[in-house]
């Protein structure tokens, strides 16, 4: 694929500032968004329509530059409250066109000065469906991205990044995603005319591990009574359970599961074996996955996006949800222990299993997104649910 098959031009002139380097040696030009600078890591693309400061703010992009597949990212603008953390998410971003003026009435910065305040780059004015299509047909791929203010790219160097960077499978990011100390949580939802709320009177004490949480998980856990304790990814069983939870949360996060799971996964057997209600969320339902002796696999494509279909299996009714996953639990490796709750409508890949004679279950995708907009936020429920069966 050629610099005229994405941009629909030649190469640039001396106005270019950013270019987009594939691993392969594939140069594509742009006009510049965000922060000046070079980053690296994995190429992949996002379905949704909005959302778009929630998905670059998405620790478990970690390692990756989103390619938006719909065109007019930017233009409802930038606030401080629809973020999921504060600390390293997206490495960057490709655009199809220019950011236009915000048109919101919640929008207090314009999308590409929020950019800068982060420290992300982007690129706009190339053609995504063509860089889609190069993804979805020939798997993920390596790239850097850079963005200089005089327009001097050192294109070979460039390449050399990008095809150095190891990639995602064997890569452990929860760390660098990870708070380094914990915490407590009790910001609730936010609601129309009165934004975030606070947990008054909490019911329900959670313990929740950070492999890259965010924080709509939180507030939706405190929304319905938990007060909840964050520890870092390297907490240890016995630092989880001193706090005398009444349930356990394993979060969502970015890289290789099997990685993060050299020590992850013996915490969570120990977990497992406390009897406690234990809820996971992608990169923890992947871990616990590991935990009971089944496998992950890298998937060919990956699934990122607000449209997909789940069917749980235990209801028959189907919920449209929002997923930022690269890795999959190979369903055959569960023990008869499990059994599957929720499918992929797409491509019939494991969303979901729960323990047969334990309170423990899990999903692939993310129930405190709202594309449905809260088909899926029952699963917060059977937490409690649980919960409250076994106080």
């Amino acid at each position: 694929m050629s610099t005229r098959d994405l941009q629909g031009a030649s190469p640039p002139g001396p106005g270019a500032r950013v270019v987009l380097m594939l691993a392969d040696g594939t140069s594509h030009y742009g006009r510049g968004l965000g922060a000046y600078g070079t980053t690296v890591g994995e190429i992949c693309f996002n379905t949704s329509m909005t959302g778009y400061q929630e998905i670059l703010t998405d620790p478990s992009y970690a390692g990756q530059i989103v390619t938006f597949t719909f065109p007019h990212i930017g233009n409802v603008g930038a606030n401080a409250e629809d973020i999921e953390t504060l600390g390293i998410a997206a490495r960057g971003l490709v655009l199809a066109t220019d950011i236009t003026a915000p048109s919101n009435w919640r929008a207090a910065q314009t999308l590409d000065s929020w950019l800068k305040s982060r420290g992300l780059i982007g690129i706009s004015g190339l053609d995504t469906r063509r860089l889609t299509r190069r993804i979805r047909d020939q798997g993920p791929a390596t790239a850097v991205l850079c963005h200089d203010a005089e327009g001097r790219f050192d294109l070979a160097d460039l390449q050399r990044q990008a095809a150095d960077w190891p990639g995602l499978e064997g890569m452990d990011l929860a760390k660098e995603v990870s708070c380094t100390q914990g915490y407590e949580w009790t910001e609730t939802r936010w609601r129309m005319g009165q934004g975030f709320g606070h947990l008054e009177t909490p019911r329900f004490h959670v313990v929740a591990i950070d492999y890259g949480i965010k924080r709509n998980i939180l507030r939706s856990l405190a929304t319905l009574g938990c007060r909840v304790s964050v520890l870092p990814a390297t907490a240890s069983a016995e630092d989880v359970l001193a706090r005398r939870p009444d349930g356990i949360f394993l979060s969502n996060g970015p890289g290789d599961p099997a990685a993060t799971g050299t020590y992850a996964v013996p915490v969570i057997r120990e977990l497992i074996a406390s009897g406690r209600p234990l809820f996971g969320i992608c990169l923890g339902h992947q871990m616990l996955a590991l935990a009971i002796g089944g496998r992950t696999a890298k998937m060919a494509r990956g699934h990122r996006g607000a449209n997909h279909p789940v069917k749980d299996l235990t209801t028959g009714k189907v919920e449209i949800t929002s997923q930022n996953h690269g890795f999959v639990v190979v369903p055959e490796s569960l023990p008869a222990s499990v059994e599957a709750t929720h499918v992929s409508l797409f491509d019939g890949s494991n969303e979901g299993f729960r323990f047969k004679e334990r309170p423990i279950f899990s999903v692939q995708y993310h129930p405190e997104a709202s594309p449905g907009p809260q088909d899926s936020h029952y699963l917060f429920d059977r937490f409690v649910g649980l919960m409250k069966t076994h106080a």
